[in-house]
């Protein structure tokens, strides 16, 4: 599974034939998204997930997506260093991959390594962003449950109606609820959410206590997901998100090898610098 997944994040020969032997085994595992701001727990809230979900004798994957560098590309993959115990579980497959510069909290080849888990029969899979801040919404494309995490005193009631990541949410988690202001944080929430107008049949997120270092609060958590899970099947949105899911995959893939085909020579380019063509003659003549 390494190697699939080291093949994928490089674009290596092989990829593709292996994207084809994975296909008609992929589309089961249920992929839920953990995101937040640096600092709310959320290694630690996988930590715990992984161990509830081999509880139920489940196959684990967790691709956990750190910032690099932008000096050396390189990072640190901090977030496999606290789920150590967890590693020498054979049913539990632990991934750091760097953002390599992405934006939006993952990498560009998380979906490939989605696929890769679960075309190899991962049950579940976690993945946990970077932890940007609120321009962080790229796991709800890629996600079957978005849980938002946020943790008392780590902002004012203002942040909690700041429009993008928390309106991408599935399920809200406020962390590290024996702290003070745990409440106020709720209330805050809450109050955001009467903003938002819903049809009958909306999904209505709920919001949910954890202290996750304590694993309280974690049955409250699990049964939100799970509710979440069955609500998208029964609605028909889990096919719609994975259909998006796929369109997305897809489109990143073609621009790719366009973006790789192309080749902007240096005769067309003096011409745009030099003002005798405009950009978009110049793009219609490299794409004609």
């Amino acid at each position: 599974m390494a190697r699939l997944v080291t093949l994928v994040e490089s674009g290596g020969p092989g990829v593709r034939e292996v994207a084809s032997a994975l296909a008609p085994y992929a589309g089961h595992a249920q992929v839920i998204g953990l995101t937040g701001s640096p600092g709310v727990g959320k290694s630690t809230t996988t930590t715990a997930l992984v161990a509830a979900y081999r509880r139920e004798g489940k196959k684990v994957g967790v691709l956990a997506i750190d910032p690099s560098s932008p000096f050396s590309g390189g990072a640190i993959l901090g977030d496999r260093i606290r789920m150590q115990e967890h590693a020498t579980d054979p049913g539990v497959y632990i991934r750091s991959m760097s953002s390599r510069g992405h934006l939006g909290g993952l990498s560009a080849t998380t979906p490939q390594a989605v696929r890769v888990l679960d075309g190899v029969g991962c049950d579940v899979i976690l993945v946990e962003t970077v932890g940007v801040g609120q321009a962080e919404v790229d796991i709800a494309s890629l996600a079957d449950t978005t849980l938002v995490l946020l943790a008392p005193g780590m902002g004012d009631g203002i942040q909690a109606v700041k429009a993008g990541i928390l309106e991408i949410a599935d399920v809200f988690v406020i962390n590290k609820a024996d702290r003070d202001g745990a409440d106020h944080t709720l209330r805050d929430i809450r109050s955001m959410m009467a903003l938002v107008t819903r049809e009958p049949n909306e999904w209505r997120q709920p919001i949910v206590k954890t202290v996750a270092h304590k694993t309280e609060g974690l049955e409250e958590l699990l049964e939100a997901i799970g509710k979440h899970h069955s609500w998208l099947a029964e609605h028909g949105e889990l096919q719609r998100r994975r259909t998006a899911r796929a369109s997305a995959e897809i489109t990143a893939i073609a621009l790719g090898l366009l973006r790789a085909r192309l080749d902007v020579t240096d005769e067309l380019a003096s011409a745009v610098a030099a003002g005798e063509m405009d950009p978009y003659a110049a793009a219609d003549r490299l794409l004609g």
